[in-house]
């Protein structure tokens, strides 16, 4: 499979991407996580997934999420990320590359996890950090309303 196009392949636009700033935060938040045998997994992913029938991503909504259910079929999520530089072959052939949904109900099955949780979430890679602390903070709530104690993140 391709690697991902640097930055500096992107022309004006990857230099822009690279002098964004990147935010500072006054403190660490941490909490003690259970044991991964007890912890209810969710996937956060950025490949600009969502299902058919969704909005998909555009310009104007790069800075929202889209809502996955759990037992979402493969054959019904799309991906509409922005960046024509993206490599979608990987996930054209193997869901799992952005969005390691199978993987996660392995994990429960064999006990490894406690549970996968209802509810997954896709971001669109690429975006300001400062567009996305409204959305973050709804996530973060949704994912605790799911009782979500562990996220998979998924960069792409």
């Amino acid at each position: 499979m391709p690697a991902m196009v640097r930055l500096s392949d992107l022309g004006p636009g990857g230099a822009a991407l690279g002098q964004l700033p990147v935010p500072e935060f006054e403190g660490t938040p941490w909490v003690v996580p259970p044991p991964l045998a007890d912890a209810r997994v969710a996937i956060v992913s950025t490949a600009g997934l969502h299902r058919r029938g969704d909005a998909p991503f555009t310009p104007a909504s790069a800075s929202e999420y889209r809502i996955i259910p759990g037992d979402a079929d493969a054959n019904d999520l799309l991906m509409s990320h922005l960046s024509v530089n993206f490599d979608r072959s990987g996930f054209q052939q193997d869901l799992n590359v952005a969005f390691p949904i199978d993987r996660l109900r392995e994990l429960a099955a064999a006990g490894e996890i406690g549970s996968a949780a209802d509810w997954h979430y896709s971001f669109m890679g690429a975006v300001d950090p400062a567009q996305l602390q409204e959305p973050a903070t709804d996530v973060a709530k949704r994912l605790q309303g799911d009782g979500v104690t562990a996220a998979l993140l998924v960069p792409v």
